[in-house]
């Protein structure tokens, strides 16, 4: 008989893949200059390189449970950690943005299923009492990644090449494959599904319903949205799609996609509440460093470094949260998280133009500790009471709502954030009368301004406060994201009361 795997050896091979998937999601984003120059693109060409990989993604996590029970759990896991890197190397080795585009469709296509795999794995290594610590270890991957992901992008480009942000996954894929190999095993219980009874039509409409929705949620703000007459057939046919999925899934007998685990009361509402974090998490980490760059003076690199603190919370918070949740009611916990999480937002809506880096830090750490609460507990709670033969299929509904959610956010914000700045804007516009005593006055203290002495061009004046004016419409449209953000995670903590607690939660060590 063999003997057992270390379940923290487990852990750490499982964790690795995770990292490399998650990290690929935002390391893209800060070199996306540098591959349109490399490959003679335009900036609107150049972000499918980024539009692709995340449809890809979307695609395959819904789908990792069934293609684990099609081809066993080891044989898939090991075959798209194989497609990521090699993936990878493709991708550095792009000689054109068709083909760099080609290759980041195959690395999403094998990283997304790294996520829920690596998370099923992890719950049923650990026993149930243990499970916060093993999302703690998932956590760090999961939240961790994409703070840092931005700055080890920006390092690596300006430092090596835009190359080297997919060459570095290749000595780390190929470990993870020997890892993988010498310590996974399929459950005995893993129930494999014949080929012969492939849900065809349940398959091409969630590849079609989640990649066109995808598409609209990436392209939605720099496209016009509703405006522009492809984003609304894509819209429709997405809609279309879905709803056609969730029909025919509920009548099949062998589903790509069980959707009848949301019968599950705790796994639906927890679904609804990481939907909404995640909506706020990925929602912050784009538009602060967007505030630092438009109105701070802050490049690329500096205004990643302000995210890093809360990454760095994260990793501290981590495992101190995971050994509390066997102690504590996690419901509590994840109450905690959620203010936190508001308060770190709330604190942000007192933005002005002379912030310093401390203001920040205090936001960043309150979020990092805050998700740290929330993650650990909400998945306990969310996937404690589902089924291990179920356990494959609802990670991969968990890990696309968790994702879709970022995505939701980050199309939310971005189109938020034009058109409030476009409302405060006007408003202020409407005050900029030559007429008026208070705006003459203005005008004669900016023309006595050192840098406009000496016979200033007619309207320099003028000009200038027209640029403040852009400028205070731009932050009063941070503030108003940022409260937004603060009222949709308050509106979430009374649904934590509809979660079910784990039977083996809080509950003192000699009960076991």
């Amino acid at each position: 008989m063999d003997r057992p795997i270390n379940k923290w050896i487990v852990a750490l091979v499982v964790i690795i893949p995770t990292l490399l998937e998650v990290i690929d999601t935002s390391v893209v984003n800060v070199a996306l200059d540098h591959i349109r120059g490399s490959l003679s693109a335009t900036v609107d060409e150049a972000t499918w390189a980024i539009t692709s990989y995340l449809v890809s993604n979307a695609i395959i996590i819904p789908l990792t449970g069934w293609l684990a029970r099609v081809f066993g759990r080891k044989r898939y896991l090991l075959f798209s950690i194989v497609l990521f890197t090699v993936s990878s190397f493709l991708c550095g080795m792009a000689w054109s943005l068709p083909a760099l585009i080609f290759f980041r469709v195959l690395q999403g296509l094998g990283g997304g299923a790294l996520q829920p795999m690596s998370q099923t794995i992890l719950l049923e290594t650990f026993p149930p009492r243990e499970h916060g610590k093993a999302m703690a270890v998932f956590g760090i991957g999961v939240i961790f990644a994409p703070i840092i992901g931005p700055i080890l992008g920006g390092w690596i480009t300006d430092n090596w090449s835009w190359n080297w942000i997919f060459y570095i996954n290749i000595p780390i894929g190929i470990l993870s494959i020997i890892m993988v190999s010498l310590v996974i095993k399929d459950p005995p219980y893993l129930k494999r599904v014949s080929l012969s009874r492939i849900d065809y039509r349940g398959l091409m409409l969630i590849s079609v319903g989640l990649g066109l929705l995808q598409v609209v949620l990436d392209r939605g703000q720099q496209d016009d949205w509703f405006n522009s007459g492809h984003i609304v057939l894509m819209a429709v046919i997405s809609l279309i799609s879905l709803l056609a999925f969730v029909f025919v899934e509920l009548r099949s007998k062998e589903p790509v996609v069980n959707l009848r685990v949301f019968r599950n009361k705790s796994f639906a509402v927890g679904n609804s509440i990481m939907f909404v974090t995640f909506f706020v998490l990925f929602a912050t980490i784009v538009i602060l460093p967007l505030f630092l760059q438009r109105l701070m003076g802050y490049n690329a690199l500096w205004a990643g470094y302000v995210i890093a603190p809360g990454g760095l919370a994260v990793l501290v918070a981590m495992p101190i949260v995971g050994k509390l949740a066997s102690r504590v009611s996690p419901k509590l916990l994840l109450i905690i998280g959620l203010l936190l999480n508001a308060y770190s937002t709330w604190y942000l809506t007192s933005l002005n133009l002379n912030i310093d880096f401390d203001f920040l830090l205090v936001s960043r750490i309150f979020m990092g500790v805050g998700m740290a609460c929330v993650f650990i507990n909400l998945t306990m709670l969310t996937l404690s009471s589902v089924p291990k033969e179920e356990m494959g299929n609802a990670t991969g509904i968990y890990n696309l709502l968790r994702n879709l959610g970022g995505s939701f956010g980050v199309a939310f914000v971005t189109t938020i954030l034009a058109r409030r700045t476009q409302f405060h804007h006007s408003r202020l516009v409407e005050q900029m009368n030559p007429y008026d005593p208070a705006f003459q006055h203005a005008v004669s203290r900016v023309t006595a301004l050192p840098q406009l002495q000496g016979a200033p061009a007619p309207g320099a004046a003028e000009a200038v406060i027209f640029q403040e004016s852009v400028r205070q419409a731009n932050l009063f449209a941070f503030v108003d994201v940022f409260f937004i953000c603060t009222v949709a995670l308050l509106c979430i903590v009374p649904f934590v009361a509809m979660l079910r607690r784990p039977k083996h939660a809080a509950m003192p060590v000699a009960a076991h």
